[in-house]
């Protein structure tokens, strides 16, 4: 199948400032700051979600078109399983490995809680994915929107793509309303463990689902060409880049002011109702839209555009997102996503109980995880340098 090398580019971009976000040093390190987070209200993981869906309902509606929705499903539905059993996976290679490494219960206990063999309530809050250890919660939201998946990609194919966005918005104020906590707050009652803990998520489902499925409905309709990107994007219709670049603008301060306590108390009191990154707010979904949409109009129509700095911007931005090393795990990302909490455990706790490294060393550190970051996308690729097969690739 061929692959859409641009978007596996861009998904091995966000998986290494995932890395980079995730990494954690007693007195922090300079390279937080060098990300596209720190001048709006747009993270990686964001745009990790929402390719994911891209790539579903592009990849699963010709599957559906040509084999019919049963098989298509079952193909989904095994994918979700899949993405099930790599998410219980690592949170079982850490458990084992804070019953070996000495202290590791008290090193990541803020991130695991009170999470052991021995509890095994916990453990079954865990494997019905109500319980999401730290930096292991992006895959058990794939699980729930991957079952969900088939109905809505066949009401996309059968022209009714407009319910789905209705229904997916209506999700959405739902979740800034906290409609979802009628049901967590029993939930949580039933499972609570003795750490006081019982549901724990970073992401509300009811507010991140509308960047899965945004990324869905437009992967259907660009697989059926139902959208000629080319002509929604056309270089000579700047009125969409100047609208983009206008609400850019607009929440860069803000995204500045909120980070550094510049706001008044009475701006900020408003503001951070808004601004709730688990509920994937307004403000993150405003500035989310701008960013995306501005980002494909500077692929697809910047090349052709008449200014010589535009083309320049535009052929920068190809060059980077078509980078070997970011291609190479975007194809993989499933594992290497995997592969990064492992790595992210490994250097909290190494960190710990060491003295504080210099920032020499903590750049040092986190440039060598970026390098193994792509430790299961060459073994999955091995073959290709030793004249095998090809390996089997993601799609989704």
């Amino acid at each position: 199948m061929k692959r859409y090398e641009i978007i596996d580019g861009l998904r091995g971009y966000f998986l290494v400032f995932m890395l980079i976000n995730h990494l954690v040093f007693v007195g922090g390190y300079w390279m937080l700051l060098v990300n596209h987070n720190q001048l709006a209200f747009v993270e990686d993981a964001q745009g990790f979600v929402f390719l994911s869906g891209l790539l579903v309902g592009m990849v699963y509606s010709r599957k559906m078109s040509k084999n019919g929705y049963r098989q298509a499903r079952q193909q989904l539905w095994a994918r979700a399983f899949e993405i099930y059993r790599y998410a219980m996976l690592i949170v079982m290679v850490v458990l084992v490995a804070q019953m070996v490494l000495p202290d590791a219960y008290r090193i990541w206990h803020a991130w695991l809680g009170y999470t052991t063999f021995d509890e095994p309530l916990r453990l079954a809050a865990i494997g019905a994915l109500l319980f999401q250890p730290t930096f292991m919660d992006i895959l058990p939201q794939y699980v729930v929107y991957m079952i969900f998946a088939p109905p809505i990609i066949w009401f996309c194919l059968n022209g009714k793509w407009a319910y789905v966005v209705v229904g997916s918005l209506i999700l959405w104020m739902a979740g800034q309303l906290g409609l979802q906590r009628l049901a967590t707050e029993i939930v949580n009652g039933w499972i609570i463990g003795s750490d006081q803990q019982g549901v724990r998520a970073s992401f509300n489902l009811f507010g991140w689902q509308i960047v899965f499925f945004s990324g869905l409905i437009i992967g259907v309709l660009t697989a059926n060409r139902e959208i000629d990107w080319s002509k929604v994007f056309r270089p000579e219709a700047t009125l969409i880049p100047k609208l983009c670049l206008a609400v850019c603008l607009f929440f860069l301060p803000l995204r500045i002011a909120s980070a550094h306590d510049l706001l008044p108390q009475f701006v900020l009191a408003k503001f951070t109702t808004m601004e709730i990154r688990a509920d994937f707010g307004p403000v993150y979904i405003a500035n989310f839209l701008a960013v995306a949409v501005g980002l494909v109009w500077l692929l697809v129509a910047g090349p052709r555009h008449e200014n010589i700095h535009v083309r320049r911007l535009a052929a920068g931005l190809t060059w980077l997102f078509s980078a070997g090393f970011l291609r190479l795990l975007g194809r993989h990302s499933l594992h290497v996503y995997v592969w990064h909490v492992a790595i992210v455990y490994m250097v909290f706790y190494v960190d710990q109980r060491t003295p504080e490294f210099s920032q020499l060393t903590k750049t040092l550190i986190a440039l060598i995880s970026i390098m193994l970051l792509s430790l299961p996308a060459l073994w999955r690729e091995r073959n290709r340098f030793m004249g095998g097969p090809p390996a089997k690739l993601a799609n989704g």
